[in-house]
């Protein structure tokens, strides 16, 4: 099922959305930098400051800490795991709500196509304050880690092999399945190349994988979707055109599997609009996005 949402609609911007539809070009590798710049120049000239614009689009990471590190109720830190069949070992992030005595459920947070930046180590602590055991793996610790701006990392993790970095994850969600402090339910959210990939792990562990939230994400290939049964929670963006091509062949399939899944679409919001960081941030539609994702947790990661 897939419900348009009216709710949610943007501030009004000074932004053309073909300035949008660029960033989305460059953050995903279509076109360069240099490329999107001079795009970008061009809007300046036609009175839009660039300061402006690149405000507007490139993140500032000071703006997304809604959960402080050092809020009393979580305790994080970083923590290793197996990965035999990705590149050996793995490092993440695992945030532990203090007031946890026994165990919880566990959600395992996949960022973007850039490693793990500080808007994903905000996501892992707010589902940590809201009781969750949570933890966050960087794809790029192979690498040296999150290298502490979004271009490097997005060069880094392109420069990777994408499949030790799927098999990276795998481990990564088997390893929080079976930490001592989760109570053997695991749930999975996970932003961009993150909603990919946890429409991959509802196709090859769903034996373990127990609720899923891809948000804005592509789905896995033609020859694994028919394992996906969910539940799912696939949050898009109206705007999302790259990502939204691909969703009514997803749902066909999904409609074939007989899956358990439900879709959002919100008016007027970009890729990454959940993203508290950016100008392609709804307020209105991320928060409702992240309360239905918080009830979906509830209802099926609960004995």
């Amino acid at each position: 099922m897939t419900n348009n949402e009216s709710t949610a609609t943007p501030k009004t911007r000074p932004i053309p959305q073909e300035a949008f539809d660029w960033y989305d070009e460059y953050a995903h590798g279509f076109i360069d930098r240099r490329t999107f710049m001079a795009r970008l120049a061009g809007l300046a000239a036609t009175g839009i400051g660039m300061s402006v614009l690149t405000a507007a689009l490139l993140p500032n990471y000071a703006e997304a800490e809604q959960i402080s590190f050092n809020d009393p109720d979580i305790k994080a830190r970083y923590v290793k795991f197996p990965s035999p069949k990705g590149h050996g070992e793995g490092q993440g992030y695992l945030v532990v709500p203090t007031g946890l005595e026994g165990k919880a459920p566990a959600v395992l947070v996949v960022h973007e196509n850039r490693g793990l930046n500080p808007y994903i180590k905000d996501v892992a602590r707010r589902l940590a304050k809201d009781g969750y055991l949570a933890f966050a793996p960087d794809a790029l610790y192979p690498l040296g880690g999150y290298p502490g701006n979004d271009d490097e990392g997005r060069s880094m993790q392109r420069s990777m092999d994408r499949a030790k970095i799927e098999e990276d994850f795998i481990a990564a969600a088997k390893f929080l399945d079976n930490n001592e402090k989760s109570d053997g339910h695991l749930g999975a959210v996970g932003f961009c190349f993150g909603g990919y990939i946890v429409n991959m792990l509802a196709a090859v562990i769903p034996e373990i994988l127990d609720a899923g939230v891809p948000f804005y994400g592509t789905p896995a290939t033609e020859e694994l979707r028919v394992n996906v049964r969910g539940p799912l929670m696939l949050q898009f963006g109206e705007l999302d055109k790259r990502v939204n091509d691909s969703w009514p062949a997803y749902e066909q399939v999904l409609k074939e599997n007989g899956a358990d899944y439900v879709a959002y679409v919100y008016a007027g919001a970009n890729h990454g609009f959940h993203n508290d960081s950016t100008g392609r941030y709804i307020p209105e539609a991320a928060e409702l996005a992240w309360s239905r994702t918080i009830g979906f947790f509830r209802e099926h990661l609960a004995d």
